[in-house]
């Protein structure tokens, strides 16, 4: 009988602690049950409704851009944010996701020299957090992406990355005129509908690197839903001068050429949320990142949301070659070589995750 006790004592303790071990960890893998909604996981999980575009965004190749396309059985994956969620399988131990998001430091360009022009020259630029800045840890997610992509590709000329600021002389004359030889991070269009566009007619692509979602933000006092189509139409919609608009018009939409929307075209992001607040738009379009960290330096959290829906679109980001490089197609795939390499052995996601881990901590 005594046995019996010890043995029972033992048993308990080894459940307990394991109990307690799962319950440390942050992040990991969901299975979609009956009844499920990306808000409702976000509530019950994350303890925010609002968070259901993480949910999203991490698994955009699975879900699309609808996120009700998701199915009993569906595995998802849950970054870990602000400690949650725990307890799931597959997460990762809560200390080593909060120090792994602690851990990075600001990116250290080291300068070049004669030797360098021998070399796969990659080309990228500042101020388009969280995917490329000097200032962030590792020069933003997408630029420690490609620095490990590049690495585990080991190209007999050796590679080197270049920050040129100016993101207009990126495509004419950087990329054009083979001054450097491949760039990041860009957006497709709609090659298919407008195979013309600038993009379309004298860049190729490599496979994404991330894909981001185009939300759009609302007053919450004028609240406006995305769940098809026809509920933009007679919108007024602000997206800051210079950013792209291909995506109103992509698979078919056609709402800039028919006039089914208004398109204000403001000088900022922190514009085009001032004219929403002065009720002269009734949205804004921006990426989930840029829109929430505005809302933020703005500090309109009480004013301004996503729209109930889904995203505008869901946008992936890529490396680039001008079509007259005489050979921007083979260093593109140097590059998705390195790509498939990190992402077959782990570090693409730790990479993603710990930047995500930060991100998502700021808002």
């Amino acid at each position: 009988m005594r046995n019996t006790i010890l043995g029972f004592f033992v048993a308990f303790q080894a459940m307990l602690f394991a109990n307690v071990a799962i319950a440390e960890t942050c992040g990991g893998s969901y299975d979609v049950r009956p009844g499920d909604s990306l808000s409702g996981i976000a509530d019950r999980l994350y303890r925010d409704a609002g968070k259901w575009t993480a949910i999203q965004s991490a698994n955009a190749d699975a879900i699309g851009q609808n996120p009700n396309n998701i199915r009993v059985g569906m595995r998802l994956r849950l970054r870990c944010i602000d400690g949650l969620p725990q307890g799931l399988p597959d997460g990762q131990p809560l200390e080593a996701a909060q120090a792994s998001a602690r851990a990075a430091a600001p990116l250290q360009v080291a300068p070049g020299n004669a030797a360098t022009r021998r070399k796969i020259n990659v080309l990228t630029g500042s101020d388009f957090a969280p995917f490329t800045d000097k200032a962030l840890p590792g020069g933003g997610m997408l630029a420690e992406v490609v620095q490990a992509a590049m690495e585990a590709a080991d190209p007999e000329q050796g590679f080197a990355i270049h920050w040129v600021d100016d993101w207009a002389s990126h495509h004419e004359p950087l990329l054009s005129n083979a001054l450097l030889d491949i760039g990041f991070p860009w957006f497709i269009p709609d090659c298919a509908s407008d195979p013309e566009t600038y993009r379309c007619a004298n860049l190729d692509f490599s496979d994404s690197m991330f894909e981001v979602l185009m939300l759009l933000f609302v007053d919450m006092e004028r609240p406006l839903s995305f769940y098809q189509d026809g509920d933009l139409a007679g919108a007024r919609l602000c997206r800051p001068s210079g950013y792209s608009t291909y995506i109103f018009d992509q698979n078919g939409r056609n709402w800039l050429k028919n006039g089914t929307i208004t398109l204000e075209r403001a000088g900022s992001p922190s514009e085009c949320f001032r004219l929403l607040t002065e009720g002269k738009v009734d949205g804004v379009v921006l990426n989930e990142f840029l829109g929430r960290r505005k809302i933020k330096e703005l500090e309109l959290g009480g004013t301004v949301r996503v729209a109930e829906g889904q995203p505008i679109s869901v946008d992936g980001n890529h490396m680039v070659a001008h079509k007259s490089h005489p050979d921007g197609r083979a260093f593109l795939q140097v590059f998705e070589e390195g790509l498939a390499k990190i992402k077959a052995n782990g570090t693409y996601q730790r990479i993603v995750d710990a930047h995500m881990t930060r991100v998502w901590a700021e808002f």
